[in-house]
C-alpha cells in the first residue's frame, strides 16, 4: 500500500499556556536542494511538513527519522483541525499516513526543546491601574531596539499601551501601543519624539503569544516593526533629528500623560522576554530571536524581573512558549548549503560528476544498500581530500541523516546484501563505520555544539552503527567467524559461533593506550550462553563495539542529573559528568536480538584534582528514556563490582550501550571541624602576629648589630606578620566585594613576599654554611630583588591576565576552580624544593663536621659520643630551620586526604611567627648578647650614681663612714692618713671580688716607701642603691 507522507515534528504532551491558531494564513514552500518543494506550515505549537511522495508506511517512518523527527499522530482535536486545514490548503486528495496513537512508538522524537519556560507579567482586567517600572537609568540614544513577546487579551478591544518611555523633558518620546480593528486583528503603531505613526503591522487577536520587535535608527531616520520574526511595517520617522532622550522612565501597560504618572490606556493580558538594545537590530537577528536563538549583541536591558517594580495587581506567572527552533535551523542550513556549498560539499558534488547520487538529495530516503554503499563511498573520498578544511555544521547534519537514512533501510530492500558478495558487504560496513569516526571526532566537539538544536546528540549516531550491524551481521558473518573493523575513535568487532560446538568465552576489550594499564572490556558469562544452548538457540552472535572520543562530545556545563550517592557530608555535591568511554554489546541468538547480562571495566577518564573526590556509578545510554532528547542515561539493572582508582568493574543485567557516570564531590568537613579550623586560626595567627611584632621590636630596640642575616630576618617578619593580619581581617572583608578583592590581591602579595624571604633565609644559610662567592653588599642587593621583586610581578601579572576568575566566590582568596590559584602554588613549590636541598645540603655539612669533632676524643668514649653527636647534629638544624625555610608548608599538599592533616597543617603553619620568636629572639645568640650588654651597662651606671669605698689594711678593715657620689682616686687623702706613708709612685689593680656581693668590686692599691711595701686594699659595692 502506497500514499503520501505528511511529515511533522510530533506534538509534545506539555501544557501551553493558550491553544494557538495558525501562524500564517496558507502554507510556505521550501526548495529542498534538490529543486523539489515542500509544504511547510508552522503553528502555535508545531512545524507541519507535507511530503508529496509515494512511500510505504515503514519507509515513511525511517524517512521521518532521518529528518530528525516522526509522523504525526492525530490523538486529540486540535491536531486533526490544524492537519486537515493543511490538507485543504494544498489541495492534496491522494492518502496521507498517519501514526496510529495507540501504538505511537516510546522513542518517537518530540521536541521538548521547541518550548521554552519565561517568567511572564500577568495584567488583569480587573483594575486599570497595573504598571511595571523598569528600574534602569537609561542612556540618550541615537539608535534603539525593544523586542517583547506579548499575549493579547481577547476580550479586550481597546485601544492599549504595550510599553511607554517618558523624558523629563518629554513624555510621548518612545511608545508602542496597538488597538483592535473591525476584523478582529490587533493593529500596532509606534509614537516616536510625540510623532503618531500609522497602524499597520498587525497580529491575530487569538489568545497567543507574538513576538514583536521595533527598531530605529536617528541617522537613516528609520524605523520598523517586526511580528513574529517578519517585518509587518517600516518607513521614516519624525522630522526632528535627534537622539531620544535620557534619564526617562520606561513603563510597561501603561501610557504616561506625565513623566512616571498620570497612566492612561491600559493593557491587559501577559507580558515577557522584553529586551532593549542601543543599536538597530537587523531582519536576521530578528528572525533568530523569534525562533528563540540566542545573539552576541550586547544588550541594553535584559528581562530580568528583579529589575522591574510592579504594581500590587500585576502578578507573575509563568509561560511556556512553543519555539520551532529546530525546524527554522534545519531550514537555515538547507537554504545555506543551496546557495553558499561548503569545502566538502563541494568535493562531493564533484566526485559524484552530476551523474549519481548526491548526499541530500534523496527526498524520501534511500531505495537500497546500493545506493547508501555509493553515497558512503563518494562521501569518503570527500572527505579524504577535504581533511585540511574540515567538517562545517551542515556537512555533519548531511552525514549524520545519510548514517541514519543507511541504518533504516527496512528488510525488504536488502535484497542487495543478500546478492552482493561477502567483500562488497564489508566494504560498506568499513565505510559506514569511517564516515561515523570522522563525525564524533573530537576535533568536532564545538560543531556539535552548533548543531544541537538540530541533532539529538552524538548518542544519534551509536543507534545509527547499532542498527546497521544488527541489519547486516548475518551477511558480515556468512563466510568468517570474526570481523573487526578499528577506526581511531571506534572500535567494531562481530563475532559468530554454533552453540552445539564447545565455545568459549568472548572477551572484547578496546584499543591499549600509553596513559593506562588496564583496558576497557565486556564480556558476556559463560553461564548465560550455556543457558541459551539450553533454551534451544543454534547459533550465537555478538556486536561489540567501543567509542572512546565520545567523552568530549557531550556538553561539560550540561549536567547529568542525579541523586547523589553520598550524603553523609563529609563531601559536597558538584554533579555528575560521563567519566569514561561507551562500550555496547549486542546479541544475537538465531540473528535475533537477545537481552543477557554482562561484564564490563571501564576506565576512569578524568583529570585528577586535589580537592576533588569521583565517586563511579555504572550506567547505560536508555533510547526510551527522555526521547525528545534521543534518550538519557539509566542505572536500572547495573551494579558496581569493584571500584579501584584506575578503573570500575559493573554488572548490568541487560545489553546495550555502557558507561561510567561519574559523580563529582568537592571534599567537605563537617561544621564542628570547620570551626575548630577557623578558631585555631585565628589563635594561632594572633599568637604568631605578636611574636613576629616582639621579634621585630627585640631586632630594632636592643641594638642587635647590624648584617646581612639581621636584615633579612627583619624583611621576612615585615612580609609575613602583613599576611597574618590580613588572614586575620580577611573574614570581616568578605562582607564588601571591593575590600574583599583588594584583601585577595594583599595576601597574595605578601605571603609571596614571605616565601621569597624564605628562599632567600635559605639561600643566606646556604653561602654561610656550604660556600661564599658573593660579597656582602651585593649580596644584599640580590636579596632584596628576589625578596620583593617576583612578588609583585606575579601578582601584577595573574591580575592582568585572570581578570575577574582571580578571586574565589566564598573567600577572600585566589580561585581554586580556576587556574589562578597556581600563581601562588606553583612559586610556593619551587621556593620549597629549593629550600628542601638547601636543608639537606646543610645536614650533610653538620652531619660532617660533627664526625670529625667526634674522632678527636679519646678512643674510649669516641663511639658513644660520635653517636649522639651526629643524632644532635641532623636533629637540630632540621628542627630550627624546617618552619624558618617554610618547609612545613608541605603538608598543605596532603590536607584534602584527613581532617587531621589539616589540623596538623594549621598548627604548624599558624604558629610559624611564635616558632620564629623563640629561635630569633629567646634562643638567639645575638640578641641574648645585646640584652646582657644594656643590663650591665646598667648596673655600671648605678655603680657611679650610688657607691661607697672600704679600705683593706693587712691588719684591720676600715669602717664605713661616708657614701660618696663619686669614685675616689686610688691615693686620696683618706688612704694616705691611715698608711702613714708619704704619696709616691703606686700600682693599681682592679679585680673582681666573688667573695663579695656579685658585680661588687675591690681595688688593690700597691705603694712603695723606704725599704717596706705596703698593699692597700679599697673595694667599692652598692649602698642601698
Amino acid at each position: 500500500m502506497t500514499g503520501s507522507l505528511f511529515k511533522g515534528l510530533i506534538f509534545f504532551f506539555l501544557e501551553v499556556v493558550s491553544d494557538g491558531e495558525l501562524i500564517h494564513a496558507g502554507p510556505e514552500r521550501v526548495e529542498d536542494l534538490h529543486g523539489q518543494y515542500k509544504l511547510v506550515h508552522l503553528t502555535s505549537q508545531w512545524a507541519l511538513q507535507l511530503v508529496n511522495d509515494s512511500l510505504p508506511f515503514s519507509r515513511a517512518d525511517s524517512f521521518c527519522r532521518g529528518q530528525f523527527s516522526s509522523l504525526i499522530t492525530l490523538d486529540c482535536a486540535k491536531e486533526q483541525e490544524e492537519a486537515l486545514e493543511l490538507l485543504r490548503q494544498s489541495g492534496l486528495r491522494s492518502p496521507v499516513w498517519f501514526r496510529n496513537p495507540s501504538r505511537a512508538a516510546s522513542n518517537s522524537v518530540a521536541l521538548s526543546r521547541q518550548y521554552l519556560q519565561f517568567s511572564a507579567l500577568n495584567f488583569p482586567k480587573e483594575s486599570y491601574e497595573g504598571f511595571a517600572l523598569v528600574n534602569m537609568s537609561f542612556p540618550a540614544l541615537s539608535s534603539v531596539s525593544v523586542c517583547v513577546r506579548v499575549q493579547w487579551d481577547p476580550k479586550w478591544n481597546e485601544v492599549s499601551t504595550i510599553f511607554s518611555y517618558a523624558a523629563p523633558v518629554f513624555t510621548n518620546e518612545f511608545q508602542l501601543r496597538g488597538q483592535v480593528d473591525m476584523q478582529g486583528r490587533i493593529l500596532l503603531a509606534l509614537i516616536i519624539h510625540g510623532k503618531h505613526l500609522p497602524y499597520k503591522a498587525s497580529f491575530s487577536n487569538d489568545g497567543a503569544w507574538h513576538h514583536i520587535c521595533v527598531t530605529w535608527h536617528r541617522n537613516s531616520n528609520h524605523w520598523a516593526i517586526y511580528v513574529d520574526g517578519n517585518r509587518s511595517d517600516m518607513g521614516l520617522g519624525t522630522d526632528i533629528h535627534r537622539d531620544i532622550y535620557g534619564d526617562g522612565i520606561l513603563i510597561l501597560g501603561q501610557d504616561q500623560d506625565s513623566f512616571g504618572g498620570d497612566f492612561t490606556e491600559p493593557f491587559f493580558g501577559n507580558i515577557t522576554d522584553l529586551n532593549v538594545w542601543n543599536m538597530s537590530l537587523e531582519t536576521r537577528h530578528v528572525h533568530a530571536l523569534n525562533s528563540c536563538s540566542s545573539i552576541t549583541l550586547e544588550k541594553l536591558f535584559t528581562w530580568n524581573l528583579e529589575l522591574i517594580s510592579s504594581h500590587t495587581m500585576v502578578k507573575e506567572v509563568q509561560a511556556l512558549l512553543f519555539c520551532p527552533e529546530r525546524f527554522l535551523r534545519m531550514k537555515e542550513m538547507r537554504e545555506s548549503q543551496s546557495s553558499h556549498p561548503t569545502a566538502f560539499m563541494h568535493q562531493l558534488m564533484k566526485l559524484s560528476n552530476k551523474s549519481q547520487p548526491v548526499l541530500g538529495q534523496q527526498p524520501s530516503g534511500l531505495n537500497s544498500l546500493a545506493q547508501a554503499s555509493v553515497l558512503l563511498n563518494v562521501s569518503l573520498q570527500a572527505l579524504e581530500e577535504t581533511q585540511q578544511e574540515g567538517l562545517e555544521p551542515s556537512d555533519m547534519v548531511s552525514l549524520i541523516q545519510l548514517l541514519s537514512l543507511t541504518s533504516d533501510i527496512p528488510s525488504e530492500l536488502l535484497a542487495y546484501a543478500e546478492n552482493s558478495s561477502h567483500d562488497n558487504i564489508q566494504e560498506l560496513s568499513q565505510h559506514f563505520i569511517s564516515v561515523a569516526n570522522s563525525i564524533i571526532s573530537e576535533e568536532n566537539t564545538l560543531k556539535w555544539q552548533a548543531i544541537k538544536e538540530v541533532v539529538n546528540g552524538p548518542m544519534d549516531v551509536v543507534k545509527s552503527i547499532d542498527q546497521m550491524v544488527t541489519h547486516l551481521s548475518p551477511c558480515l558473518t556468512a563466510e568468517t567467524d570474526h570481523l573487526t573493523i578499528h577506526r581511531p575513535n571506534i572500535k567494531l568487532e562481530v563475532h559468530h559461533q554454533k552453540l552445539e560446538e564447545r565455545f568459549k568465552i568472548l572477551n572484547f576489550c578496546g584499543p591499549r593506550t600509553e596513559k593506562h594499564t588496564s583496558l576497557d572490556c565486556i564480556s558476556v558469562p559463560h553461564q548465560k550462553i550455556q543457558d541459551l544452548h539450553n533454551n534451544g538457540f543454534y547459533k550465537l552472535t555478538l556486536v561489540n563495539t567501543w567509542y572512546g572520543s565520545l567523552q568530549p562530545l557531550f556538553n561539560a556545563e550540561e549536567n547529568i542529573t542525579m541523586e547523589p550517592t553520598v550524603t553523609d557530608g563529609s563531601q559536597r555535591y558538584l554533579g555528575t559528568i560521563l567519566g569514561s568511554s561507551i562500550i555496547s554489546t549486542t546479541v544475537l541468538g538465531d540473528n535475533q536480538p537477545v537481552s543477557m547480562a554482562v561484564h564490563f571495566q571501564l576506565l576512569h577518564r578524568v583529570q585528577q584534582s586535589v580537592d576533588t573526590v569521583y565517586n563511579p556509578v555504572c550506567a547505560f545510554w536508555d533510547f526510551n528514556l527522555n526521547p525528545e532528547a534521543g534518550g538519557w542515561w539509566n542505572t536500572k539493572g547495573c551494579e558496581i563490582v569493584s571500584k579501584h582508582y584506575e578503573h570500575t568493574v559493573c554488572y548490568c543485567n541487560h545489553t546495550t550501550n555502557f558507561a561510567l557516570l561519574l559523580q563529582v564531590y568537592e571534599a567537605q568537613r563537617s561544621t564542628e571541624n570547620e570551626k575548630a579550623l577557623q578558631v585555631l586560626t585565628l589563635i594561632g595567627c594572633g599568637v604568631s602576629l605578636c611574636g613576629l611584632l616582639f621579634t621585630f621590636i627585640l631586632f630594632v630596640a636592643v641594638g642587635v648589630p647590624k648584617s646581612d642575616r639581621t636584615t633579612v630576618h627583619k624583611n621576612l617578619i615585615i612580609a609575613l606578620g602583613l599576611a597574618e593580619l590580613l588572614l586575620i581581617c580577611s573574614d570581616w572583608a568578605s562582607e564588601n566585594e571591593a575590600a574583599c578583592y583588594l584583601v585577595t590581591v594583599l595576601l597574595h602579595l605578601f605571603f609571596m613576599a614571605s616565601f621569597s624571604w624564605m628562599l632567600v633565609e635559605g639561600l643566606l644559610l646556604w653561602s654561610k654554611v656550604v660556600s661564599v662567592n658573593i660579597s656582602e653588599d651585593r649580596r644584599m642587593k640580590l636579596y632584596y630583588i628576589i625578596g620583593w621583586g617576583p612578588p609583585v610581578l606575579i601578582v601584577g601579572l595573574t591580575l592582568a591576565i585572570s581578570g575577574n576568575k582571580y578571586k574565589s566566590e566564598a573567600h577572600c582568596w585566589l580561585s581554586v576552580k580556576t587556574d589562578t590559584i597556581w600563581a601562588f602554588v606553583g612559586p610556593v613549590i619551587f621556593i620549597l624544593a629549593v629550600n628542601t636541598v638547601v636543608l639537606c645540603r646543610v645536614v650533610m655539612v653538620t652531619v660532617s663536621s660533627a664526625h670529625r669533632r667526634a674522632k678527636m676524643l679519646s678512643p674510649s668514649s669516641a663511639s658513644k659520643m660520635q653517636t649522639f653527636d651526629l643524632t644532635w647534629a641532623v636533629t637540630r638544624p632540621v628542627l630550627i630551620l624546617l618552619p624558618v625555610l617554610g618547609l612545613t608548608w608541605l603538608c598543605g599538599v596532603l590536607v584534602h586526604l584527613s581532617v587531621v592533616v589539616a589540623y596538623v597543617f594549621i598548627i604548624l603553619n599558624s604558629f610559624q611567627g611564635l616558632y620564629i620568636f623563640l629561635v630569633y629572639a629567646v634562643y638567639n645568640s645575638e640578641v641574648r648578647n645585646a640584652l646582657k650588654r644594656i643590663k650591665e651597662k646598667r648596673k655600671a651606671l648605678s655603680f657611679t650614681n650610688c657607691s661607697q669605698p672600704t679600705s683593706f689594711l693587712p691588719s684591720q678593715r676600715a669602717p664605713i663612714t661616708s657614701c660618696s657620689h663619686s669614685l675616689p682616686a686610688l691615693s686620696s687623702p683618706e688612704i694616705s692618713e691611715t698608711s702613714g706613708l708619704t704619696s709616691s709612685t703606686s700600682t693599681s689593680l682592679v679585680i673582681k671580688n666573688e667573695s663579695f656581693r656579685r658585680e661588687s668590686f675591690v681595688s688593690f692599691s700597691l705603694k712603695q716607701a723606704s725599704g717596706n711595701q705596703v698593699v692597700q686594699l679599697t673595694g667599692f659595692k652598692p649602698s642601698g642603691c
